[in-house]
C-alpha cells in the first residue's frame, strides 16, 4: 500500500493507493490557512493518521509518504520554496511531517508534477515514455514526463506551460506577464473570450450566447459558448473557434519542442469530448512539426481527475533510494 496526499489551498485529501494504483481508502480535511508551518503540519498528519484508520492500517503498512504541493518545490530537499495561496516560505515540508510522522520517509514534489505522474503510472500517459500532462482550470497547469520520469528542471519549475506567451502584448496575466497561454486556452480564458464575443455583439441579445446566461456577462462560465454552439447559434461558434485556436497553439509550441508520445489534457472543459478533440486534432494536424513516416504525438482526455495527484503523490517512492 501506498500514501499520498494533495495539500491544496481549499482542502487536504489524502489517499490509500493498492498495488493497482487504486485509491482505497481516503480522508479529507478543510486546508486551515495562512497559519503557522507547525500547525499546517499537525493538518497533513492528522489527515494522514485518518485516511491510514479509515483503510485499517498504520504507519507500518506503507513506505512512505507521498505529498503534492502547489508552489516552487525542491524535491531534493523535500522544502516548498514558496507557496503563495498557501503563504509558505522555504517550508521543510518532508522533514517536519516526517518528524510527526515516527520518522516516515516523506517525499514532495509540486502538485501538478504529481498530477502528471499519477497520469503516467496509471492513466492517459500510461504507456508513454515521454508525456505532457495539461490541466485546464483557473490557470493552466502543467506537467512532464521524459524517459519515466519527472522533469522539474534545474530548480525545480519546469513545467509552467501556462506562461508561454501566444500573444504579445496580450491579455494581462497574474504572473506579471502579458499575453500568457493560461490567460486564453484556461477555463477563465475561454470565459473571458465568450464574454468578449458577447460584447462585440451585444445588439444580439436575442442569441443563444446571451440568454443562455440570462443576458448578464458575469454569469458566464466555461459552457456558455459550447452550449450556445450546439443551440445553433454563430456567436457560440466563433467563441469556440477562437478558444480552440488558442488553446492549439499552445499546444503545438508544447508538442514541437518536447515530441512527447502522448499529450493528455484535463479540467471540466474537457467534458466536451469529441466537440473540443475533433476540432483541435484537426487544428494540430496543421499547426505541428511533422516527421514524415514517423511516429506522431497522441491526444488524449486525462483519466484520473482530482485523483491524479493523490496517486502520482502516492507512488513517488518507487525507484528512490531511501
Amino acid at each position: 500500500m501506498y500514501l499520498g496526499i494533495d495539500l491544496g489551498g481549499t482542502n487536504i485529501a489524502v489517499g490509500i493507493v493498492d498495488e493497482n494504483y487504486r485509491i482505497v481508502a481516503r480522508a479529507k480535511n478543510h486546508t486551515r490557512v495562512p497559519c503557522p508551518e507547525a500547525e499546517l503540519t499537525e493538518q497533513l498528519a492528522q489527515t494522514t493518521l485518518q485516511a491510514l484508520k479509515n483503510a485499517d492500517l498504520t504507519l507500518e503498512d506503507v513506505p512512505w509518504i507521498g505529498v503534492g504541493s502547489p508552489g516552487s518545490i525542491d524535491s531534493k530537499a523535500g522544502l516548498v520554496g514558496f507557496a503563495g495561496n498557501l503563504d509558505l516560505h522555504n517550508y521543510a515540508l518532508a522533514q517536519q511531517l516526517s518528524q510527526q510522522l515516527q520518522n516516515k520517509p516523506v517525499l514532495v514534489e509540486n502538485d501538478a508534477n504529481a498530477a502528471a505522474y499519477g497520469e503516467f503510472m496509471a492513466g492517459a500517459l500510461r504507456g508513454a515514455t515521454d508525456g505532457l500532462a495539461i490541466t485546464l482550470g483557473t490557470g493552466i497547469g502543467g506537467g512532464i514526463i521524459i524517459d519515466g520520469k519527472i522533469y522539474a528542471g534545474c530548480n525545480g519549475a519546469a513545467g509552467e506551460l501556462g506562461h508561454q506567451v501566444i500573444a504579445v502584448n496580450g491579455r494581462p496575466c497574474t504572473c506579471g506577464r502579458r499575453g500568457c497561454w493560461e490567460t486564453y486556452a484556461s477555463a477563465t480564458g475561454l470565459i473571458k473570450t465568450t464574454q468578449e464575443v458577447m460584447t462585440a455583439h451585444d445588439d444580439q441579445k436575442g442569441a443563444p450566447i446571451w440568454t443562455i446566461p440570462g443576458g448578464d456577462l458575469h454569469k458566464v462560465d466555461g459552457r456558455t459558448a459550447f452550449d450556445a454552439m450546439r443551440a445553433g447559434d454563430p456567436l457560440g461558434q466563433e467563441a469556440v473557434d477562437r478558444f480552440i485556436a488558442d488553446l492549439g497553439i499552445g499546444l503545438a509550441n508544447c508538442i514541437n519542442i518536447f515530441q512527447p508520445d502522448v499529450v493528455c489534457i484535463g479540467g471540466g472543459i474537457c467534458n466536451e469530448k469529441e466537440n473540443l478533440l475533433r476540432p483541435l486534432r484537426a487544428y494540430l494536424e496543421k499547426e505541428v512539426f511533422h516527421v514524415p513516416n514517423s511516429r506522431q504525438t497522441e491526444l488524449r482526455i486525462a483519466e484520473l481527475g482530482n485523483d491524479a495527484g493523490i496517486i502520482g503523490a502516492a507512488l513517488l517512492g518507487r525507484g528512490h533510494t531511501f
